[in-house]
Protein backbone atom coordinates (compact mmCIF):
# COMPACT_ATOMS: atom_id res chain seq x y z
CA UNK A 1 0.00 0.00 0.00
CA UNK A 2 1.86 3.64 -0.97
CA UNK A 3 2.14 6.10 1.91
CA UNK A 4 -0.98 8.12 1.71
CA UNK A 5 -3.92 9.91 3.61
CA UNK A 6 -5.91 7.35 4.82
CA UNK A 7 -9.55 8.34 5.92
CA UNK A 8 -11.18 6.25 8.14
CA UNK A 9 -14.43 4.73 6.22
CA UNK A 10 -15.94 1.36 5.16
CA UNK A 11 -15.59 -0.94 7.52
CA UNK A 12 -17.40 -4.50 7.94
CA UNK A 13 -17.41 -5.24 11.41
CA UNK A 14 -13.05 -5.77 12.52
CA UNK A 15 -12.19 -5.04 8.13
CA UNK A 16 -11.44 -1.75 7.02
CA UNK A 17 -12.71 -0.97 3.49
CA UNK A 18 -12.03 4.16 4.58
CA UNK A 19 -14.07 28.98 -0.55
CA UNK A 20 -17.72 29.29 2.43
CA UNK A 21 -19.71 29.02 5.64
CA UNK A 22 -22.20 31.69 6.19
CA UNK A 23 -23.39 31.40 9.87
CA UNK A 24 -27.32 30.56 9.30
CA UNK A 25 -29.53 30.97 12.08
CA UNK A 26 -32.98 31.50 10.95
CA UNK A 27 -34.28 27.85 11.74
CA UNK A 28 -37.20 26.90 9.80
CA UNK A 29 -39.78 23.66 10.43
CA UNK A 30 -38.64 20.39 10.17
CA UNK A 31 -39.44 18.78 7.13
CA UNK A 32 -41.43 15.11 6.53
CA UNK A 33 -38.74 12.43 6.75
CA UNK A 34 -39.63 11.21 3.84
CA UNK A 35 -36.50 10.53 1.08
CA UNK A 36 -34.21 10.32 4.29
CA UNK A 37 -33.55 13.78 4.44
CA UNK A 38 -34.57 16.31 7.33
CA UNK A 39 -33.83 20.29 6.58
CA UNK A 40 -34.30 22.87 9.29
CA UNK A 41 -34.52 21.34 12.63
CA UNK A 42 -34.00 23.05 15.75
CA UNK A 43 -30.52 24.01 17.08
CA UNK A 44 -32.26 23.88 20.29
CA UNK A 45 -30.68 22.03 23.75
CA UNK A 46 -27.00 22.25 22.45
CA UNK A 47 -25.04 23.11 25.09
CA UNK A 48 -22.20 25.10 24.87
CA UNK A 49 -19.03 24.99 27.33
CA UNK A 50 -18.02 27.91 29.58
CA UNK A 51 -14.97 29.57 29.78
CA UNK A 52 -12.62 28.99 33.29
CA UNK A 53 -9.63 28.98 35.09
CA UNK A 54 -6.55 26.37 33.51
CA UNK A 55 -7.73 22.54 34.44
CA UNK A 56 -4.36 21.45 36.63
CA UNK A 57 -3.04 18.38 35.79
CA UNK A 58 -2.52 17.92 39.78
CA UNK A 59 -5.90 17.09 39.92
CA UNK A 60 -5.88 14.07 38.29
CA UNK A 61 -4.51 12.14 40.78
CA UNK A 62 -5.99 8.55 39.74
CA UNK A 63 -6.20 9.70 35.89
CA UNK A 64 -8.88 10.81 33.55
CA UNK A 65 -12.02 8.72 34.42
CA UNK A 66 -13.63 11.97 35.89
CA UNK A 67 -13.16 13.52 32.27
CA UNK A 68 -14.02 10.56 30.10
CA UNK A 69 -16.76 9.61 32.23
CA UNK A 70 -19.74 11.54 31.38
CA UNK A 71 -18.32 11.84 27.56
CA UNK A 72 -18.41 8.49 27.04
CA UNK A 73 -22.26 7.90 26.99
CA UNK A 74 -22.50 10.91 24.58
CA UNK A 75 -20.47 9.47 21.47
CA UNK A 76 -22.80 6.26 19.52
CA UNK A 77 -22.03 3.75 16.94
CA UNK A 78 -23.13 4.48 13.45
CA UNK A 79 -23.91 1.70 11.45
CA UNK A 80 -24.28 2.79 7.85
CA UNK A 81 -25.18 0.19 4.69
CA UNK A 82 -25.82 0.98 1.05
CA UNK A 83 -26.47 -1.20 -1.91
CA UNK A 84 -24.27 -0.71 -5.06
CA UNK A 85 -24.00 -2.25 -7.82
CA UNK A 86 -21.32 -4.56 -9.15
CA UNK A 87 -18.70 -3.34 -11.29
CA UNK A 88 -17.69 -3.79 -14.73
CA UNK A 89 -21.15 -5.66 -15.88
CA UNK A 90 -20.51 -6.84 -18.84
CA UNK A 91 -24.16 -7.74 -21.00
CA UNK A 92 -23.11 -10.86 -22.47
CA UNK A 93 -22.76 -12.33 -18.79
CA UNK A 94 -26.28 -10.92 -17.77
CA UNK A 95 -27.78 -13.14 -20.89
CA UNK A 96 -30.25 -15.36 -20.16
CA UNK A 97 -29.19 -17.98 -22.67
CA UNK A 98 -25.86 -17.94 -21.25
CA UNK A 99 -26.55 -17.95 -18.12
CA UNK A 100 -28.70 -21.23 -18.50
CA UNK A 101 -24.74 -22.52 -19.47
CA UNK A 102 -22.64 -21.34 -17.24
CA UNK A 103 -24.88 -19.77 -13.95
CA UNK A 104 -23.54 -16.74 -12.23
CA UNK A 105 -19.97 -18.71 -12.29
CA UNK A 106 -18.23 -15.82 -13.55
CA UNK A 107 -18.83 -13.24 -10.98
CA UNK A 108 -21.56 -11.38 -12.09
CA UNK A 109 -24.05 -10.94 -9.64
CA UNK A 110 -26.78 -8.40 -8.69
CA UNK A 111 -26.92 -5.30 -6.29
CA UNK A 112 -24.50 -5.91 -3.70
CA UNK A 113 -24.55 -4.21 0.25
CA UNK A 114 -22.09 -2.26 1.46
CA UNK A 115 -21.70 -1.42 5.05
CA UNK A 116 -19.89 1.51 7.00
CA UNK A 117 -18.81 1.65 10.09
CA UNK A 118 -17.92 5.05 12.36
CA UNK A 119 -18.57 6.92 15.37
CA UNK A 120 -20.74 10.35 16.06
CA UNK A 121 -21.16 12.82 18.84
CA UNK A 122 -24.34 13.34 20.56
CA UNK A 123 -25.19 17.51 20.63
CA UNK A 124 -29.06 17.91 22.05
CA UNK A 125 -30.87 15.61 24.25
CA UNK A 126 -33.54 15.33 21.51
CA UNK A 127 -30.95 13.42 19.25
CA UNK A 128 -29.15 16.17 16.88
CA UNK A 129 -25.66 13.92 16.00
CA UNK A 130 -23.04 15.55 14.49
CA UNK A 131 -20.77 12.75 12.21
CA UNK A 132 -18.52 12.82 9.27
CA UNK A 133 -20.13 13.00 5.92
CA UNK A 134 -18.00 9.93 4.62
CA UNK A 135 -19.73 7.99 7.15
CA UNK A 136 -22.92 8.12 5.75
CA UNK A 137 -22.21 9.58 2.26
CA UNK A 138 -24.76 7.16 -0.11
CA UNK A 139 -26.47 5.06 3.16
CA UNK A 140 -29.85 4.06 2.80
CA UNK A 141 -30.29 2.65 5.82
CA UNK A 142 -28.16 4.39 8.77
CA UNK A 143 -28.50 3.28 12.95
CA UNK A 144 -27.34 4.51 15.55
CA UNK A 145 -26.63 2.84 18.67
CA UNK A 146 -25.96 4.28 22.00
CA UNK A 147 -23.58 3.03 24.78
CA UNK A 148 -26.62 1.37 26.77
CA UNK A 149 -26.93 -0.70 23.02
CA UNK A 150 -30.21 0.96 22.32
CA UNK A 151 -30.60 1.07 18.72
CA UNK A 152 -32.33 3.89 16.55
CA UNK A 153 -33.04 4.37 13.21
CA UNK A 154 -31.28 7.82 11.98
CA UNK A 155 -32.39 10.17 9.72
CA UNK A 156 -29.97 12.66 7.70
CA UNK A 157 -31.00 16.48 8.44
CA UNK A 158 -27.59 17.38 5.98
CA UNK A 159 -24.73 16.71 4.92
CA UNK A 160 -21.45 19.03 3.24
CA UNK A 161 -18.69 17.24 1.55
CA UNK A 162 -16.47 19.81 1.48
CA UNK A 163 -15.63 19.93 4.81
CA UNK A 164 -16.83 16.07 5.57
CA UNK A 165 -19.60 17.17 8.22
CA UNK A 166 -23.38 15.68 8.46
CA UNK A 167 -25.77 16.25 10.68
CA UNK A 168 -28.69 13.14 11.83
CA UNK A 169 -31.37 12.81 13.80
CA UNK A 170 -32.76 10.19 16.00
CA UNK A 171 -35.85 9.94 17.41
CA UNK A 172 -35.11 10.05 21.17
CA UNK A 173 -35.68 12.55 24.27
CA UNK A 174 -33.40 12.72 27.25
CA UNK A 175 -30.19 11.87 25.44
CA UNK A 176 -26.92 12.74 27.14
CA UNK A 177 -25.03 15.28 25.46
CA UNK A 178 -21.14 16.43 25.09
CA UNK A 179 -20.75 20.49 25.76
CA UNK A 180 -19.20 22.21 22.46
CA UNK A 181 -15.63 24.09 23.62
CA UNK A 182 -13.68 26.30 21.88
CA UNK A 183 -11.43 24.62 19.27
CA UNK A 184 -9.56 28.56 18.91
CA UNK A 185 -8.06 28.30 22.21
CA UNK A 186 -6.16 24.98 21.40
CA UNK A 187 -2.45 25.28 21.37
CA UNK A 188 0.14 22.14 20.74
CA UNK A 189 0.77 20.33 23.79
CA UNK A 190 -2.77 20.45 24.71
CA UNK A 191 -3.87 16.90 26.27
CA UNK A 192 -6.80 15.66 24.15
CA UNK A 193 -8.65 12.37 23.86
CA UNK A 194 -10.11 10.80 20.72
CA UNK A 195 -13.53 9.23 21.62
CA UNK A 196 -15.16 6.75 18.96
CA UNK A 197 -15.75 3.24 17.77
CA UNK A 198 -12.13 1.64 15.96
CA UNK A 199 -12.74 -1.44 14.57
CA UNK A 200 -16.06 -1.58 16.42
CA UNK A 201 -14.99 -1.27 19.65
CA UNK A 202 -17.53 0.39 21.64
CA UNK A 203 -16.83 3.38 23.81
CA UNK A 204 -12.66 3.45 23.17
CA UNK A 205 -11.09 6.24 24.42
CA UNK A 206 -7.26 7.09 23.78
CA UNK A 207 -5.19 10.22 24.74
CA UNK A 208 -2.71 12.41 23.24
CA UNK A 209 -1.81 15.81 22.42
CA UNK A 210 -2.45 18.69 20.42
CA UNK A 211 0.51 18.22 17.83
CA UNK A 212 -0.16 20.98 15.54
CA UNK A 213 -3.13 23.09 14.74
CA UNK A 214 -4.26 24.77 10.97
CA UNK A 215 -3.21 21.88 9.18
CA UNK A 216 -4.49 21.97 5.71
CA UNK A 217 -3.95 20.58 2.30
CA UNK A 218 -3.53 17.33 3.34
CA UNK A 219 -5.71 15.87 0.52
CA UNK A 220 -8.10 15.25 3.16
CA UNK A 221 -11.36 17.75 2.21
CA UNK A 222 -11.94 20.68 -0.36
CA UNK A 223 -11.68 23.21 2.53
CA UNK A 224 -10.29 22.20 5.77
CA UNK A 225 -8.22 23.91 9.00
CA UNK A 226 -7.30 20.53 10.82
CA UNK A 227 -6.12 19.40 14.22
CA UNK A 228 -3.53 17.37 14.55
CA UNK A 229 -2.97 14.74 17.21
CA UNK A 230 -1.21 12.04 18.70
CA UNK A 231 -4.07 10.28 20.10
CA UNK A 232 -4.49 6.76 18.35
CA UNK A 233 -7.34 7.28 15.37
CA UNK A 234 -8.07 4.34 13.80
CA UNK A 235 -10.97 2.78 11.55
CA UNK A 236 -14.56 3.64 12.86
CA UNK A 237 -13.53 6.49 14.69
CA UNK A 238 -14.86 8.83 12.06
CA UNK A 239 -17.50 10.63 13.18
CA UNK A 240 -15.96 10.72 16.61
CA UNK A 241 -15.26 13.46 19.50
CA UNK A 242 -11.79 14.97 20.35
CA UNK A 243 -12.41 16.64 23.82
CA UNK A 244 -9.86 18.12 26.57
CA UNK A 245 -9.38 17.95 29.78
CA UNK A 246 -12.47 19.75 30.42
CA UNK A 247 -14.32 17.10 28.55
CA UNK A 248 -15.61 19.53 26.22
CA UNK A 249 -15.83 18.68 22.34
CA UNK A 250 -13.10 20.66 20.37
CA UNK A 251 -13.07 18.42 17.18
CA UNK A 252 -14.41 15.36 15.14
CA UNK A 253 -11.97 12.84 14.58
CA UNK A 254 -11.77 12.34 10.29
CA UNK A 255 -8.31 11.01 9.41
CA UNK A 256 -5.31 9.47 9.79
CA UNK A 257 -2.10 9.29 8.18
CA UNK A 258 -1.07 5.60 7.74
CA UNK A 259 2.29 5.59 6.09
CA UNK A 260 1.00 2.94 4.03
CA UNK A 261 0.47 0.28 7.11
CA UNK A 262 -3.43 1.07 7.20
CA UNK A 263 -3.64 1.64 10.82
CA UNK A 264 -2.58 4.64 13.41
CA UNK A 265 0.94 5.99 13.19
CA UNK A 266 0.55 8.39 15.72
CA UNK A 267 -0.97 11.12 12.65
CA UNK A 268 -4.20 11.69 13.45
CA UNK A 269 -6.58 14.90 11.83
CA UNK A 270 -9.85 16.17 14.08
CA UNK A 271 -12.14 18.97 12.23
CA UNK A 272 -12.16 21.61 14.58
CA UNK A 273 -15.70 22.30 16.29
CA UNK A 274 -15.59 25.68 15.70
CA UNK A 275 -15.57 24.88 11.76
CA UNK A 276 -17.61 21.99 12.37
CA UNK A 277 -20.51 23.90 14.13
CA UNK A 278 -20.60 26.61 11.71
CA UNK A 279 -21.56 23.96 9.29
CA UNK A 280 -23.67 22.40 11.37
CA UNK A 281 -25.55 25.50 11.96
CA UNK A 282 -26.18 26.06 8.21
CA UNK A 283 -26.87 22.59 7.73
CA UNK A 284 -29.65 23.11 10.63
CA UNK A 285 -30.75 26.38 8.87
CA UNK A 286 -31.02 25.57 5.32
CA UNK A 287 -30.15 21.96 5.07
CA UNK A 288 -26.82 22.89 3.20
CA UNK A 289 -24.14 25.27 3.24
CA UNK A 290 -23.65 28.18 1.49
CA UNK A 291 -20.37 29.79 1.19
CA UNK A 292 -18.72 32.63 0.18
CA UNK A 293 -17.00 32.90 -3.86
CA UNK A 294 -13.54 34.93 -5.20
CA UNK A 295 -13.14 33.36 -8.06
CA UNK A 296 -9.31 32.93 -8.14
CA UNK A 297 -6.88 30.13 -8.25
CA UNK A 298 -4.19 30.36 -5.45
CA UNK A 299 -0.85 29.04 -4.03
CA UNK A 300 1.20 29.45 -0.96
CA UNK A 301 4.03 32.01 -1.64
CA UNK A 302 7.33 29.98 -0.39
CA UNK A 303 10.59 31.65 -0.95
CA UNK A 304 11.52 30.46 -4.31
CA UNK A 305 8.29 32.33 -5.36
CA UNK A 306 9.30 35.47 -3.58
CA UNK A 307 12.57 35.65 -5.01
CA UNK A 308 10.89 35.57 -8.69
CA UNK A 309 8.53 37.97 -7.93
CA UNK A 310 11.13 40.20 -6.48
CA UNK A 311 8.65 40.06 -3.11
CA UNK A 312 10.65 40.55 0.01
CA UNK A 313 6.84 40.25 2.79
CA UNK A 314 6.66 38.00 4.99
CA UNK A 315 3.41 35.31 4.34
CA UNK A 316 1.19 36.19 1.18
CA UNK A 317 -0.63 34.11 -1.21
CA UNK A 318 0.02 34.12 -4.55
CA UNK A 319 -2.99 34.56 -7.35
CA UNK A 320 -2.10 31.80 -10.09
CA UNK A 321 -5.21 32.45 -12.27
CA UNK A 322 -8.11 34.91 -12.00
CA UNK A 323 -11.54 33.06 -13.28
CA UNK A 324 -13.22 35.47 -15.72
CA UNK A 325 -16.78 36.89 -14.82
CA UNK A 326 -16.18 35.76 -10.70
CA UNK A 327 -15.86 38.62 -8.10
CA UNK A 328 -12.18 38.65 -7.70
CA UNK A 329 -11.98 39.66 -11.68
CA UNK A 330 -14.68 42.45 -11.38
CA UNK A 331 -12.59 43.92 -8.14
CA UNK A 332 -9.68 44.00 -10.39
CA UNK A 333 -7.46 41.48 -9.33
CA UNK A 334 -4.58 40.22 -11.47
CA UNK A 335 -2.67 37.16 -11.91
CA UNK A 336 0.61 37.52 -10.01
CA UNK A 337 -0.83 39.55 -7.34
CA UNK A 338 0.03 38.40 -3.17
CA UNK A 339 -2.61 38.87 -1.31
CA UNK A 340 -1.37 39.60 2.18
CA UNK A 341 -4.30 40.34 4.45
CA UNK A 342 -7.74 40.16 4.40
CA UNK A 343 -9.60 42.72 6.52
CA UNK A 344 -6.76 44.00 7.93
CA UNK A 345 -5.78 40.04 9.12
CA UNK A 346 -2.72 38.45 7.81
CA UNK A 347 -2.52 35.16 5.64
CA UNK A 348 0.76 33.64 5.27
CA UNK A 349 -1.11 30.32 3.68
CA UNK A 350 -3.61 29.73 1.01
CA UNK A 351 -5.50 27.45 3.27
CA UNK A 352 -5.48 30.60 5.15
CA UNK A 353 -7.38 32.69 2.81
CA UNK A 354 -9.35 29.71 1.80
CA UNK A 355 -10.41 30.11 5.42
CA UNK A 356 -11.33 33.14 5.29
CA UNK A 357 -13.19 33.32 2.69
CA UNK A 358 -15.40 30.00 3.43
CA UNK A 359 -16.24 31.47 6.26
CA UNK A 360 -17.45 34.93 4.82
CA UNK A 361 -21.01 34.91 3.84
CA UNK A 362 -21.97 35.98 0.26
CA UNK A 363 -22.43 39.43 -0.57
CA UNK A 364 -20.15 40.61 1.87
CA UNK A 365 -17.92 43.40 0.94
CA UNK A 366 -13.73 42.05 1.91
CA UNK A 367 -11.18 44.18 1.89
CA UNK A 368 -7.94 42.30 0.56
CA UNK A 369 -4.44 43.77 0.85
CA UNK A 370 -2.57 42.64 -2.03
CA UNK A 371 0.90 43.36 -3.59
CA UNK A 372 1.23 44.13 -6.80
CA UNK A 373 4.64 45.31 -9.09
CA UNK A 374 6.13 46.83 -5.77
CA UNK A 375 3.39 48.41 -4.18
CA UNK A 376 0.82 47.30 -1.65
CA UNK A 377 -2.54 48.66 -2.27
CA UNK A 378 -6.43 47.80 -1.08
CA UNK A 379 -8.54 45.93 -3.45
CA UNK A 380 -12.48 45.71 -1.98
CA UNK A 381 -14.30 42.89 -3.16
CA UNK A 382 -18.09 41.72 -2.78
CA UNK A 383 -18.33 37.98 -2.53
CA UNK A 384 -20.14 35.81 -4.36
CA UNK A 385 -21.85 32.42 -4.08
CA UNK A 386 -19.48 29.85 -4.29
CA UNK A 387 -20.75 26.90 -7.22
CA UNK A 388 -21.74 23.33 -6.77
CA UNK A 389 -19.33 22.68 -9.04
CA UNK A 390 -16.60 24.81 -10.35
CA UNK A 391 -15.41 24.23 -14.06
CA UNK A 392 -11.72 24.96 -15.66
CA UNK A 393 -11.63 27.94 -16.65
CA UNK A 394 -1.27 26.12 -37.70
CA UNK A 395 1.35 23.12 -38.17
CA UNK A 396 3.12 22.17 -34.90
CA UNK A 397 6.76 22.42 -34.60
CA UNK A 398 7.61 18.18 -32.70
CA UNK A 399 10.26 17.26 -30.73
CA UNK A 400 11.72 20.75 -29.53
CA UNK A 401 13.17 20.11 -26.50
CA UNK A 402 14.14 23.49 -24.14
CA UNK A 403 17.86 24.15 -23.11
CA UNK A 404 19.42 24.63 -19.91
CA UNK A 405 17.22 24.43 -16.58
CA UNK A 406 14.31 22.85 -19.06
CA UNK A 407 16.57 20.04 -20.31
CA UNK A 408 15.03 17.12 -20.64
CA UNK A 409 11.15 18.97 -21.29
CA UNK A 410 10.06 18.23 -24.82
CA UNK A 411 7.52 20.70 -26.49
CA UNK A 412 5.32 21.81 -29.35
CA UNK A 413 3.38 24.75 -30.05
CA UNK A 414 -0.39 24.46 -28.85
CA UNK A 415 -2.38 24.33 -31.59
CA UNK A 416 -6.13 24.82 -31.44
CA UNK A 417 -6.76 21.28 -32.13
CA UNK A 418 -4.94 20.30 -29.22
CA UNK A 419 -6.06 22.66 -27.33
CA UNK A 420 -9.51 21.39 -27.67
CA UNK A 421 -7.98 17.95 -26.69
CA UNK A 422 -7.15 19.16 -23.64
CA UNK A 423 -10.43 20.59 -23.01
CA UNK A 424 -8.10 24.39 -22.50
CA UNK A 425 -10.43 26.97 -23.60
CA UNK A 426 -10.12 28.86 -27.13
CA UNK A 427 -7.33 30.87 -27.79
CA UNK A 428 -5.04 29.55 -25.15
CA UNK A 429 -1.30 30.33 -26.48
CA UNK A 430 1.84 28.43 -25.16
CA UNK A 431 3.72 25.09 -25.62
CA UNK A 432 2.33 21.74 -24.63
CA UNK A 433 4.29 19.36 -22.67
CA UNK A 434 4.49 16.11 -24.74
CA UNK A 435 7.21 14.26 -22.34
CA UNK A 436 9.00 15.31 -19.26
CA UNK A 437 12.29 12.80 -18.24
CA UNK A 438 11.38 12.07 -14.57
CA UNK A 439 14.56 12.42 -13.17
CA UNK A 440 14.74 16.30 -14.69
CA UNK A 441 14.25 19.24 -12.18
CA UNK A 442 11.04 20.15 -14.01
CA UNK A 443 9.61 16.74 -13.30
CA UNK A 444 10.66 17.39 -9.68
CA UNK A 445 8.72 20.71 -10.08
CA UNK A 446 5.57 19.04 -10.48
CA UNK A 447 5.47 19.51 -14.36
CA UNK A 448 4.15 17.07 -16.39
CA UNK A 449 2.88 15.53 -19.81
CA UNK A 450 0.30 17.51 -21.15
CA UNK A 451 0.82 20.80 -19.15
CA UNK A 452 1.41 24.06 -20.92
CA UNK A 453 3.53 26.63 -20.66
CA UNK A 454 2.34 30.14 -20.65
CA UNK A 455 5.43 32.12 -19.55
CA UNK A 456 8.77 32.23 -18.87
CA UNK A 457 10.31 34.50 -16.34
CA UNK A 458 7.35 36.74 -17.22
CA UNK A 459 7.51 36.52 -20.91
CA UNK A 460 4.24 35.41 -22.91
CA UNK A 461 5.45 32.52 -25.23
CA UNK A 462 3.29 31.35 -28.20
CA UNK A 463 5.26 29.35 -29.86
CA UNK A 464 8.40 26.83 -29.80
CA UNK A 465 10.87 29.70 -31.11
CA UNK A 466 9.73 32.44 -28.84
CA UNK A 467 9.97 29.43 -25.69
CA UNK A 468 13.59 28.54 -26.55
CA UNK A 469 14.53 32.32 -26.84
CA UNK A 470 13.18 32.75 -23.25
CA UNK A 471 14.70 29.58 -21.91
CA UNK A 472 18.50 30.73 -24.08
CA UNK A 473 17.81 34.32 -21.83
CA UNK A 474 17.64 32.61 -18.22
CA UNK A 475 20.23 30.00 -19.27
CA UNK A 476 21.19 27.62 -16.04
CA UNK A 477 19.26 29.90 -13.67
CA UNK A 478 16.34 29.01 -11.67
CA UNK A 479 13.46 30.03 -13.97
CA UNK A 480 9.71 31.14 -13.18
CA UNK A 481 7.19 28.93 -15.35
CA UNK A 482 3.47 30.31 -15.73
CA UNK A 483 1.93 26.63 -16.35
CA UNK A 484 -1.91 26.00 -17.36
CA UNK A 485 -2.88 22.48 -16.11
CA UNK A 486 -6.32 21.75 -17.64
CA UNK A 487 -7.57 25.23 -17.72
CA UNK A 488 -6.42 26.32 -14.49
CA UNK A 489 -2.73 28.38 -14.33
CA UNK A 490 0.04 28.25 -11.53
CA UNK A 491 3.57 29.55 -11.67
CA UNK A 492 6.05 26.92 -10.71
CA UNK A 493 9.72 27.60 -9.71
CA UNK A 494 11.97 25.08 -11.70
CA UNK A 495 15.42 24.75 -10.36
CA UNK A 496 19.01 24.62 -12.28
CA UNK A 497 20.34 21.26 -12.77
Amino acid sequence: MKNHLYIPRWVATVAVVAALICGGVLAITLRDWSNHEVYGASAAGITFAKDGPPVSLGSFKNGFASVLGPALPAVVNIHSSKVVKPRNQTPFFNDPFFQQFFGNQFGQSGPQREESLGSGVILSSDGIILTNNHVVDGASDIKVTLSDNKEYKAKVIGTDSKSDIAVLKIDATGLPVLPIGDSSKLKVGDIVFAIGEPFGLRGTATMGIISATGRGNQGIEQIGDFIQTDAAINPGNSGGAMINLRGDLVGINTAIETGGGGGNVGIGFAIPINYARSVMDQILAHGKVIRGYLGVYISTVNPELAKQFNYTGNGGVLVNDVSSGTPGAQAGLKRGDIVTAVNGQNVDTANQLQLKISQTAPGTKVNLTVWRDGKTQEIPVTLGTLPEKIGTSGGSQQGAQGPGVMKGVQVETLTAQIAGQLNLPAGTRGVVIDSVDPNSNAAAAGIQRGDVIQEVDHKPVNDVQEYQQALSAVGNQAVLLLINHQGITSYVVVQPQ
